[in-house]
């Protein structure tokens, strides 16, 4: 497996350290605050949104709204035209979930610059159950035109792009979770808005990931590898704006592709992939994702269980690959 010579990732697998992304995230929004401009607004779910450090340091820059998640995005947007950066966190299941219009008129019709944490974020929020385990937020985020949408792999890239976001103009969707993952890259691994990565270079069948099934990729990639199978990870951090020219360019060079992600098979990343590709250069696709509603179980079994773990991929890379060839 040739991991891209340009990108600082961990040089093993094996061993990593976990951390999961909301973690990442409080990290990021203590670094952004040193900025006076940006402001903290949160729905009664403080610690578990990892904001209760920024609340700690600049408690005058903490907002507490209660559970009042539509008022809470209004509250944001007035914020923003007074110049101020607001992060505006809660659940998924709730921002955007419970307050997708307010998201849509206040915020991003207005181009306000705020910006939307949706924490607990995919089925390895767990226990918490279905009615938590928000599944549908990349699709309605990324229905929204000028609405920059991220979904980071692990909690370094969550790092990153808090910061990111919180210098760049206009409305932001960051998706996190709760689910300790292993943290695949470092300090020195590029991160820019709006442009996907390569961190496994291949020639056979390109797979695009986000979020926690980046690194279940580059697991596959590695498995693939030993069957004579030379897979192509990419990490595509950055639903919308989309980079469709590091697709375009990947399938171009490999035939085929295999999009991986922790959301509802429709609307999410596979979709966005499928349509970009059926413009620009069709080549035979099977997307992995989310096919129904979650159950209640922990993280990890209801990744196994709903068939978005390493040997899914796998299994599904050999039988298109094999579909492509014959």
């Amino acid at each position: 497996m040739k991991l891209n010579p340009l990108l600082k990732l961990a040089e093993s697998l094996e061993g990593l350290p976990s951390d999961a992304t909301r973690s990442g995230y409080g990290r990021g929004v203590i670094e952004a605050g040193k900025n006076k401009q940006v402001v903290v607004l949160s729905a009664d779910l403080t610690e578990s949104c990892k904001v209760d450090a920024f609340q700690k340091k600049y408690p005058d820059r903490f907002f507490l709204l209660g559970v009042a998640e539509q008022n809470m995005m209004g509250v944001a947007a007035g914020l923003s035209f007074t110049g101020k950066i607001p992060f505006v966190n809660s659940f998924a299941a709730f921002n955007p979930g419970r307050n997708f219009d307010q998201l849509r008129v206040s915020v991003v019709m207005s181009d306000a610059n705020v910006k939307v944490y949706g924490g607990h974020a995919g089925v390895t929020v767990g226990e918490d159950g279905a009615t938590h385990q928000m599944l549908v937020d990349l699709a309605l985020t990324r229905s929204l035109p000028g609405l920059i949408v991220v979904i980071p792999s692990d909690a370094e890239e969550a790092r990153k792009a808090t910061l990111a976001i919180a210098q760049k103009e206009g409305p932001c969707y960051l998706r996190g979770g709760r689910l300790k993952v292993p943290t695949l890259t470092t300090k020195e691994t590029p991160f820019e808005l709006g442009k996907a990565e390569i961190f496994v270079e291949g020639t056979d069948v390109t797979i695009a990931a986000c979020g926690v099934l980046v690194y279940e990729a580059v697991l596959a990639a590695q498995e693939l590898e030993k069957q004579g199978i030379s897979a192509e990870v990419i990490n595509v951090h950055t639903l919308q704006p989309l980079d469709s020219a590091a697709l375009v360019n990947s399938v171009k060079k490999t035939g085929c592709i295999v999009t991986a992600e922790e959301h509802q098979i429709n609307g999410g990343l596979g979709s966005a992939v499928g349509e970009v590709l059926s413009e620009q250069h069709p080549v035979p696709l099977i997307r992995i994702g989310m096919k129904g509603f979650g159950q209640s179980g922990s993280g990890g079994e209801l990744l196994a269980e709903s068939g978005l773990k390493a040997i899914n991929i796998v299994k599904t890379v050999e039988k298109l690959v094999k579909k492509v060839k014959s």
